[in-house]
């Protein structure tokens, strides 16, 4: 559309400024509403920002809610170069000796020396043909066949592809200079169960020794892993593996076996997992904390300026400490040694945040565990404040009736409708922001019109004058 522009009066007034002041005037309304979105829009972020924490507080809590949750374990070793160990929720307290007499080797064979060959390329036929065949404990044979030129390197690429629990290599035993290759087979497992046995050999490597100066030689023997716990002086208990990782002999607890330790032992300690606990349930109150510093710092009130915080005034904030409040403030039903937290060192501060008596929760954990177990989590058919916090969080966050929910879809909603109240103002002043141009066009056209012709008459009257 064209611009319209206006000369304005004789006067000097600008029919431009005049029409930006109205439209000015009756864009006031849309200017409200903008800032009555941008505040719904500020309040949505807060509200999803407040269920983000919120939900770490869940989190925290999922942490203490079972009674595996305290069932942890701390595991340590008095020689680290011997075996590692990690211990699991299954694990029970406990001290033992540990001696390891064997660790767990792949079986490793190779070929004689008096049937290598000066060249890895060299040709390990005599016939037309040659079959090799072996198997890896009790399973299957495995054969590959060699054709009329066959080398040392065909036969190991043969054996490789199979993927039969056998890794083929070519070694040089020589030196740079006088060169001697020998095929070596690795069991791919450790275990005495996972032996190489060579089934047939038609090759010049004669690994079955029907020449008499073939064979093989044994690098690594097939051998299992064998430790024994308990002391030595009197009767220990032998424990012999496939592997060098034991994770069934003691419950819940695994080694990884590095070292022997000849005669000697070394003693595997096992001890409640205090510091993690203690951590645990200090986590709650910092995630609690987090809640509760977000919503109070938005609930204020300026008595300067007179305005509330983004919260102000907001129920479903209220409701939201309320019930957490309620949640970890509860009484637990049943139990008889810690019955609420401020037992246990935690105590409630004017702005409701929670501060935690560190050497009171370390004095319950340590003089009484079992009952701080009960305190927190669920203990058959008695419910643990993690699980309260824990449901309480549910409730807020139920799509058909949580407050969270509920209020974050209204302002969802409100948001919308707004922004539509606003379209629609938008296009009425475009209207009317052209319609004032239009009529002040011809104001000013007739304005014009009437003072040309007022000039006119004026130089006529004053021709007559003369």
């Amino acid at each position: 559309m064209a611009t319209i522009s206006f000369g304005g009066l004789g006067n000097g007034l600008d029919f431009g400024q005049v029409v930006d002041q109205l439209v000015k005037v009756a864009k006031l309304p849309v200017d409200r509403l903008t800032k009555k979105k941008t505040d719904l829009s500020t309040k949505f972020t807060d509200f999803t920002t407040a269920s983000t924490k919120v939900a770490a507080l869940q989190s925290a809590a999922q942490a203490l809610r079972l009674s595996t949750s305290f069932d942890r374990t701390t595991a340590s070793v008095t020689d680290s170069t011997v075996l590692s160990v990690s211990a699991s929720s299954s694990s029970t307290p406990g001290t033992y000796s540990v001696r390891v007499v064997q660790l767990a080797q792949a079986h490793q064979i190779i070929s004689k020396t008096d049937k290598a060959v000066s060249s890895a390329t060299t040709d390990i036929v005599s016939g037309g043909s040659a079959t090799f065949t072996f198997r890896v404990g009790s399973g299957a044979n495995q054969t590959v066949t060699l054709g009329a030129t066959g080398t040392l390197t065909d036969l190991r690429d043969q054996i490789n592809s199979l993927g039969a629990g056998v890794t083929a290599s070519v070694i040089n035993a020589g030196t740079e200079e006088t060169p001697s290759y020998r095929l070596a087979l690795s069991s791919t497992n450790t275990g005495s169960a996972n032996a190489i046995t060579i089934v047939a050999d038609g090759t010049d490597l004669d690994l079955l020794n029907g020449s008499g100066t073939g064979g093989i030689d044994t690098l690594a023997a097939a051998q299992n892993s064998q430790i024994q716990i308990g002391d030595q002086t009197l009767s220990p208990l032998t424990v012999e593996r496939s592997s060098n990782t034991v994770s069934d002999a003691i419950v819940g607890v695994t080694l990884a076996l590095t070292k022997t330790t000849g005669t000697g032992t070394v003693q595997v300690n096992l001890s409640q997992d205090v510091n993690a606990v203690r951590t645990n349930i200090k986590a709650v109150a910092t995630a609690y904390n987090e809640v509760v510093k977000f919503i109070n710092e938005r609930s204020n009130y300026d008595v300067t300026t007179k305005q509330g915080g983004i919260f102000f005034n907001e129920g479903a904030a209220r409701t939201v400490l309320s019930r957490l409040r309620s949640a970890l403030s509860s009484s637990v039903s049943g139990a008889t040694v810690y019955s609420n937290v401020g037992q246990v060192g935690f105590k409630t501060e004017r702005d409701g945040t929670i501060t935690v008596d560190e050497g009171q929760l370390s004095t319950a954990l340590s003089t009484n565990y079992s009952g701080v177990k009960a305190l927190f989590s669920n203990q058959g058919a008695a419910t643990g404040l993690a699980q309260s916090i824990v449901s309480a969080v549910d409730a807020l966050n139920d799509i058909s009736g949580g407050v969270l929910a509920l209020r974050k879809n209204g302002l969802t909603s409100e948001i919308s409708r707004v922004g539509n109240d606003i379209a629609r103002q938008e296009d009425f002043l475009a209207g009317y922001e052209e319609r004032l141009k239009k009529q002040f066009a011809a104001l000013d056209g007739l304005l014009r019109q009437l003072q040309s012709q007022s000039g006119f008459l004026q130089a006529q009257s004053t021709q007559r004058q003369q």
